[in-house]
């Protein structure tokens, strides 16, 4: 008897003290538990970052929208959900009534609502029936820059181009409410809420300028009809920094309805037109690469320059084609520019005179010169999906591979790759990074990050810079590139004409780059038209783009127009009979 007593004291203090341990020891964990059990989270959705072009204008923002959602417990007449959330939103009842009837926490409805139509929803006070505010991903100019802003998922996360680079920056912080419920999960009245406020993302400030891309986008379609030509894709750049002003890859599309085709064909299945988007969504000028053509002739003569294995005043024949090895490859020219300098050879874009300079170089030599300009290498500008060049192996390039390398076919770059270089041979010869960035900003105003990018100095010797920048404006006063000359201005340039892979289909992508002012460029622009029916020399089609985009844009950049004497005069005379 005594030992069963005992046995039950013995389980009685345990169990008291194992009560007392759970309610003194455990107190706090368990409150917060059961706490949690009456508590219900509801997300304050942030607003997300805006991006802002140089100058303040919004390229993305935000627009209010509402997140329509049922709490299964709360309802008290579901036919009456169901019809009004049916008609109100124009979704089926049968999808409607699966989500009420569904015994869960939370069922999501529908998101981006309308805020008009959220307001009539909430007019109805349907018990449980849960308005959220919310906010959807805006771009006030549709389709502009769509290839490099990009856009945004259901939930406000960057998919593409700068809005995936930089999601980081523009994400905010929601906030939430925590509502009391009972044991049934249906909110308490007259309880007090717990609130934790948003936290706003930050602002994107990017180095386009929205004017210039505006009218950068016009000329591009433009080019992309009278040509009839699959793409026209356009970068103008500070080559003194790498800021880009615009770029452009005409067809674009609209950023506000990004699932939809920019074309009129019909395809078959799911996985065609998801293919179809994923093309639409392409950025050529980074995520490509193409042979350059004759615009590489500008690396092939900085390298001679640089390994001082020619000058400007060297002599050399073109009887319309050289031999190499066992392949004759021709010049555009067929009949040959005959006896010729250097200087006629780069305004001729003669294909010998460049096999020759090339022969000089060597491959060491050449392949040192891609290093330094960056072409072996990406770039790092700040988009996601940046293309590497592809190359010959240097140890396995042969003197025929050397010769046609040396006008720009045989291997592939990006379009931005190619600028990049360009610009170190006009700059001086330092290495930019081509970067959107400039910097990011709190709602408040306050400036929390200016970006900065890497810049190798001395890549070229500012002698060879100087004669590459005197070679190209030779090419446009009176070489292959006349087409691109503005009155007042010193435009140096180089065009080309890229036969694309397989040889003889036909098919061409015509390009002219451009800088000026030549003697010290500010700007630099390069216009690729991608397939173009009819003629295709980027001397005749590609070159008038950018002259008509330096008329416009230098003006605007505060680039002044510099005349002779004699043109000033016979301006003024103009002018004065124009005002009688």
């Amino acid at each position: 008897m005594l030992i069963m007593f005992c046995m039950i004291f013995a389980a009685a203090m345990f169990l008291i003290g194992r009560l007392g341990y759970i309610m003194i020891g455990q107190g706090d964990y368990y409150s917060e538990k059961a706490q949690a059990l009456h508590e219900r989270e509801r997300a304050i959705k942030a607003p997300r970052g805006r991006i802002l072009d140089r100058n303040g204008v919004v390229l993305a923002g935000n627009r209010p929208v509402c997140t329509i959602s049922v709490i299964h417990s709360q309802i008290t007449d579901p036919e009456l959900v169901i019809e009004v959330l049916s008609r109100e939103l124009n979704l089926p009842e049968e999808e409607i009534r699966e989500k009420v009837e569904k015994v869960s926490s939370r069922e999501k409805i529908k998101s981006n609502v309308d805020k008009g139509i959220a307001d009539a929803i909430r007019a109805y006070d349907l018990d449980g029936v849960m308005v959220d505010e919310d906010y959807k991903r805006y771009y006030p100019f549709d389709d502009m820059a769509s290839k490099v802003l990009g856009f945004t998922g259901a939930d406000n996360q960057g998919i593409v181009g700068l809005e995936v680079e930089y999601d980081s920056v523009l994400q905010g912080t929601d906030g939430y409410i925590l509502t009391v419920t009972d044991a049934n999960g249906i909110e308490l009245a007259n309880t007090a809420e717990a609130r934790q406020e948003p936290v706003a993302g930050n602002d994107l400030y990017i180095s386009i300028d929205a004017n210039i891309q505006s009218y950068v986008q016009q000329e591009a379609e433009k080019a992309l009809i009278a040509k009839e030509a699959i793409g026209v894709s356009i970068i103008v750049m500070n080559p003194q920094t790498g800021e880009i002003y615009a770029m452009v890859n005409a067809p674009e599309y609209n950023l506000n309805e990004p699932y939809t085709l920019n074309t009129d064909v019909v395809y078959n299945n799911e996985n065609e037109k998801q293919d179809a988007l994923n093309r639409m969504w392409r950025n050529f000028c980074i995520n490509d690469t193409y042979e350059p053509g004759s615009i590489f002739k500008t690396v092939t003569a900085t390298a001679a320059f640089e390994a001082g294995v020619l000058h400007v005043e060297d002599t050399f024949s073109c009887p319309g084609y050289r031999i190499v090895g066992d392949r004759t490859i021709r010049c555009h020219k067929t009949t040959g520019h005959g006896q010729e300098t250097f200087r006629q050879g780069i305004m001729n874009s003669c294909n010998p005179v460049f096999m020759d300079v090339g022969a000089r170089v060597g491959v060491d030599n050449m392949y040192q010169t891609y290093e330094q300009l960056g072409i072996t290498s990406r770039t790092g500008i700040d988009l996601p999906g940046e293309a590497g060049s592809i190359l010959h192996n240097q140890e396995s390039v042969k003197d025929v591979d050397l010769a046609i390398m040396s006008f720009g076919q045989s291997f592939q770059i990006t379009p931005i790759q190619l600028i990049t270089a360009v610009s170190a041979i006009v700059n001086g010869g330092n290495l930019v990074t081509p970067h959107f960035g400039l910097y990011a900003q709190d709602v408040d105003g306050n400036r929390i990050e200016t970006y900065e990018y890497p810049v190798e100095t001395g890549v070229i010797s500012e002698e060879t810079s100087a004669i590459m920048r005197e070679m190209m404006e030779a090419v446009v006063a009176e070489g292959s590139g006349r087409r691109g000359q503005v009155e007042g201005y010193r435009i140096g340039g180089k065009t080309a004409t890229s036969e694309k892979l397989p040889r003889g289909n036909g098919k061409y992508i015509s390009s002219f780059i451009g800088v000026a002012p030549a003697d010290n460029p500010q700007v630099i622009t390069l216009v690729l038209i991608n397939e173009p029916t009819g003629i295709y020399y980027g001397g005749t089609i590609a070159a008038p783009v950018a002259q008509r985009i330096y008329e416009n844009i230098l003006p605007y950049l505060g680039i002044e127009p510099v005349y002779e004497a004699e043109q000033e005069a016979e301006n003024a005379t103009i002018s004065g009979e124009t005002g009688q």
